[in-house]
């Protein structure tokens, strides 16, 4: 995606930069208060409500509705505009320093002022506590914030980020009220103080409620009078069954891919209370390698592996092509986008290419792997998904390959504590460019924790795709990431997904709610 500043040195940068600053956004107060509540269900948990800790699709579906940003994305947009900002861009010809102007009158739902030390008192905190499952990692370049006066923050990188603006666009610039939140640790009352387009009303384990914010000042237009959001704690068939039944109007993240596809092929033929809803989705699936295990840090394992996959009958079997095969780390729609491990390996299992790869590094008994999974943190589809690769494994006769699933909390501190050899992630991007899809996953800090280590990806690859402010122009070394990542398979794409809703006939407007920015609107939802 092309970034709306540029940081160049001389006039030329100044000309550029001065054409395409963030510009002001349109002043409203109010974010209207009209039609119906809707009702939601999701089989999603919210894992916070503090956003210095929720580092989870449902915790940013919360922060996308109940907390500003500085900049939010527009339906159907990659670019971020002005959201609780009047202005945004970079003041420096060196890309260092990112200046933004608050609107006027803005106010949290307590009541109290939101001024530039809320903001800088926000990204400090998230900064400080530093949660291994907050948003911080995504702030690594940011070396202070400063506040000249009340409506002017001003951000100084360490280095060059062609990306921030769409980083403080995300869930992780929300800001808080420094009144209301501690700085050093967070919140734990699951009570929310923001500035967003709705209130968070109340939130416990089965449901959170949500109304319109009277006192929301900017673009947005609520088309609904509030949402109830049920959680159904990863119960996909009472998450079917509420919708089929009207006991909720609209079902999110969480049906199984056997309802989604079913539904699919029933609407339109009579059952004209249902409709499925359909839009981009960037979210993908790797298999992840340790690289400090004794089996799977072994190249030739994993080249075997990347042989033997089958991604076309994994997404046909399991997930009845509500996915597409996946052959590099950046999916498709996203700049920079290439096919690597297709080009590497190919689209249909190779066992003898798999057998070769052994037999060159010494391995000629079966490798016995052990496939580790979570059963809902990353979609319904994860553990039957990783049971078809098993099987597919095994079907080779070159391996002896088995699942193994745990709960979440269990997996998360096996993960980081390096005790799986291959286990699977998901990731929903925080913005829409190619570096989402990239930093987060290779250096000090990464999500992954599979200890790959590369100097020419974190020194030098990295570092000049974040320099570079028109991402067309970060093709080549994005390329050259993707065909690094193949050749030492520290993570193996299996899959790139696509964003479902089903909705009662009386919803309108989903379509606005399910785009590349991954973030789920609930202004734009209307109930007739």
């Amino acid at each position: 995606m092309t970034i709306s500043n540029r940081w160049l040195a001389g006039p030329l940068a100044a000309g550029i930069a001065a054409a395409l600053l963030t510009g002001c956004g349109e002043e409203t107060a109010g974010a209207g208060d009209s039609g119906s509540k809707v009702v939601m269900g999701m089989s999603d948990d919210v894992l916070a409500t503090d956003p210095a800790a929720g580092y989870d699709p449902g915790s940013w579906l919360l922060f996308n509705n109940v907390y500003q940003s500085l900049l939010s994305f527009p339906k159907g947009a990659t670019s971020p505009r002005p959201e609780a900002a009047e202005k945004c861009g970079f003041a420096d010809g060196g890309g260092l320093v990112y200046r933004c102007t608050l609107r006027d009158g803005l106010t949290f739902s307590n009541g109290n002022p939101l001024t530039s030390k809320d903001v800088k008192f926000s990204f400090d905190r998230t900064r400080r506590i530093d949660d291994p499952a907050g948003p911080a990692v995504m702030f690594a370049g940011l070396d202070k914030v400063t506040t000249p006066d009340a409506r002017t923050v001003v951000f100084h990188l360490s280095s060059p980020d062609a990306t921030f603006p769409q980083k403080i666009a995300s869930g992780a610039g929300s800001i808080v009220d420094h009144r209301s939140y501690p700085a050093d640790r967070l919140r734990t009352d699951h009570e929310a103080v923001g500035s967003g387009v709705y209130t968070l009303d109340s939130f416990d384990k089965n449901r959170a409620d949500f109304s319109v914010n009277p006192d929301y000042r900017g673009p947005a237009q609520a088309q609904n009078s509030g949402v109830s959001l049920r959680f159904f704690r990863g119960d996909q068939r009472a998450l079917k069954d509420a919708v089929r039944g009207g006991e909720i109007d609209v079902a999110y993240r969480g049906l199984t891919m056997q309802d989604i596809a079913g539904l699919e092929e029933t609407t339109g033929t009579g059952d004209d209370e249902l409709q499925v809803v359909q839009g981009t989705g960037a979210e993908v699936q790797h298999l992840v390698f340790n690289m400090k295990d004794p089996v799977a840090g072994k190249l030739a394992v994993r080249k075997a592996i990347a042989q033997v996959i089958d991604r076309d009958a994994l997404v046909r079997d399991v997930y009845k092509r509500t996915a597409e095969p996946l052959y590099s780390i950046v999916p498709a729609g996203i700049t920079g986008h290439n096919t690597a491990f297709y080009d590497a390996y190919g689209d249909q299992p190779r066992r003898d290419r798999a057998q070769t790869a052994l037999r060159d590094a010494g391995i000629t008994d079966k490798v016995e792997l052990t496939l580790w999974g979570t059963p809902t943190r990353y979609g319904p589809g994860t553990v039957p998904g990783l049971r078809k690769i098993a099987e597919q494994l095994n079907a080779s006769g070159l391996f002896d390959a088995r699942v193994r699933s745990v709960e979440l909390d269990a997996y998360e501190k096996g993960v980081a504590a390096g005790e799986y050899g291959v286990y699977v992630k998901g990731w929903v991007p925080d913005y829409p460019d190619p570096d989402n899809f990239v930093s987060p996953f290779f250096g000090k800090g990464n999500v992954l924790s599979n200890h790959f280590t590369s100097r020419t990806l974190t020194e030098q690859l990295i570092p000049a795709t974040a320099a570079e402010p028109s991402r067309q122009s970060t093709v080549k070394d994005f390329d050259r990431i993707q065909d690094l990542v193949a050749e030492q398979i520290p993570m193996l794409p299996l899959w790139q997904g696509k964003q479902y809703a089903v909705a009662r006939s009386g919803i309108s407007g989903l379509q606005w709610t399910l785009d590349a920015s991954t973030v789920f609107r609930f202004w734009e939802i209307e109930k007739a």
